[in-house]
């Protein structure tokens, strides 16, 4: 049966909080140094339509087109005169609260955050501008419990939280196996324990799991306390695309200062297009601004790792958005929601269009 609209409310809330999981993490650290210097770039030159845009992001490797757009200036340049002003967040309830309050403009975010403002606010608050990152999560085992996937059946394995990103798409993948677990509780032929990010490597070192299905950099730090990848959740997607960090604006903002949302998408687009052709300074650019934002940067056992198994594109990969509540529908913990008009993509194209590249498709979600 389907969930009733007080459970919808509930799970899309647990999934908005896979942000803070993976933000907590990520200001944990691990180690070594990170290399790189601390930039700020002015506003300088014309100024644009608003005197400021303020952009919201998180310090985790998955928001690392923000990070390095950000640590080199990129989305600044683009900006001219119109000042780049950041806040960073630890949580996606907190980012949509602060772009429901007017307090941010623009914001780096999971998918189901996205959603969850989306439908929490009928269609009236927010659209998805633009891509960032794709992947970066994988299930990591004990590999002298677990040898194959059939072996994960009577086993304990992590998700972050109820109903977040990750714990759907685990579900997902058992109920396509022909397993049963009830969702809620997770208790079935596999049991699901939601476990905290920054609580897992401690839970695994302890054997109260025997792995989990998680995102970067919990995955990398699972590998160097013994685990091992048994699946990489971008195997299971077409072209090995799903999205895990949207771009996205307040419907207001969108509309007083479009000049101000493309010139931000231009810098996100440009970043990107570094990180790719640069992905060592790129890696050690984003590691920089962790380490400034959180005072403890990745160390290169979990970095490295990390950073390859994350794919920055300009592309939000609409109909993976669709698909991931799709499986949250399927796993009982949702009502199918109304995602018509989640997505603007107008400003990025032009963007796109401009820089040559191809359009990016809105999978039947757009606003128009």
């Amino acid at each position: 049966m389907p969930a009733s609209r007080t459970t919808l409310r509930r799970s899309l809330a647990a999934a908005a909080a896979l942000p803070l999981l993976i933000g907590t993490l990520a200001a944990c650290g691990y180690g070594s140094k990170a290399t790189g210097d601390e930039k700020k770039v002015a506003a300088e030159g014309e100024k644009l339509s608003a005197d400021r845009v303020r952009v919201g992001y998180f310090p985790n490797l998955t928001h690392a087109t923000a990070l390095v757009g950000d640590q080199e200036g990129i989305i600044q340049k683009e900006l001219g005169g119109t000042e780049l002003a950041v806040s960073t967040f630890n949580a996606g309830p907190s980012e949509i609260e602060a772009l429901n309050a007017d307090s941010i403009d623009i914001g780096f975010i999971g998918p189901s955050p996205a959603i969850n403002g989306y439908v929490k606010s009928r269609g009236e608050n927010l659209r998805i501008i633009g891509g960032s990152a794709s992947g970066g999560v994988k299930l990591v085992v004990n590999p002298d419990k677990i040898k194959t996937l059939d072996d994960l059946k009577g086993k304990r394995i992590a998700t972050p939280q109820l109903g977040n990103t990750q714990d759907v798409a685990f579900l997902n993948w058992i109920r396509e196996r022909g397993w049963k677990v009830d969702a809620q509780s997770g208790k079935g032929d596999v049991s699901v324990v939601r476990t905290e990010n920054k609580v897992a490597p401690n839970a695994y070192t302890s054997g109260s799991i025997d792995g989990a299905w998680v995102p970067e950099p919990t995955a990398s730090k699972l590998v160097s306390e013994g685990a091992k990848v048994l699946l990489d959740e971008s195997s299971l997607w077409p072209d090995r695309k799903f999205v895990i960090t949207n771009i996205i604006v307040s419907q207001k903002f969108l509309k007083e200062h479009p000049d101000v949302v493309e010139a931000v998408l231009r810098g996100s687009v440009k970043t990107n297009k570094w990180i790719n052709a640069n992905p060592e300074k790129a890696k050690a650019s984003a590691n920089a601004k962790l380490e400034q934002l959180t005072g403890k940067p990745l160390g290169d056992k979990v970095l490295d790792p990390a950073w390859s198994s994350i794919r920055f594109l300009d592309d939000p990969l609409a109909a993976t958005l669709q698909a991931q509540a799709d499986h949250a529908v399927a796993a009982g913990l949702l009502e199918k929601p109304d995602l018509k008009g989640i997505y603007d993509l107008r400003p990025l194209n032009k963007v796109l269009k401009a820089e040559g590249g191809p359009a990016v498709a809105d999978a039947g979600l757009g606003s128009e």
